[in-house]
């Protein structure tokens, strides 16, 4: 972690770059060869928002952890608990650096968990970002 000057204008940047990842990614069809691709784009959107909370209050994460716990601190009602977002983390680094093929129906729940989860949680970053 490093401390930098808060940054709101990039920090929203991130928030609607998050957001336009995250409707392409759910526009793509799941099939045995999309499975990766779309597990690794869910969890990097929602990354990308908590880097936005971070981005707004001056600090740069190091690693991918921060940004979830940035998410799980909010105090926000959502469908589905907040800490399902650590398992897509686990979930990233197991395809990322181990080759792990995701079954279709890990990724049918992180595809849930978006549509259920990524609008609620986006717009309460916003909330947080302009205060």
């Amino acid at each position: 972690m490093r401390i930098k000057r808060p940054d709101k204008k990039n920090a929203l940047s991130i928030v609607a770059a998050a957001e336009r990842d995250m409707n392409f990614t759910l526009s793509l069809p799941l099939t045995e060869d999309s499975t990766a691709t779309i597990a690794r784009n869910i969890y990097e959107s929602f990354r990308m928002l908590g880097d936005a909370l971070l981005v707004a209050k001056g600090i740069e994460s190091k690693d991918h952890i921060l940004p979830i716990k940035e998410i799980m601190k909010l105090d926000i009602e959502t469908a589905r608990p907040l800490g399902v977002l650590d398992n897509f983390r686990r979930l990233r680094h197991n395809i990322n650096y181990y080759g792990y093929k995701p079954r279709i129906e890990e990724v049918a729940d992180a595809v849930d968990y978006a549509k259920k989860c990524f609008g609620t949680i986006r717009k309460k970053v916003e909330e947080e970002i302009r205060l």
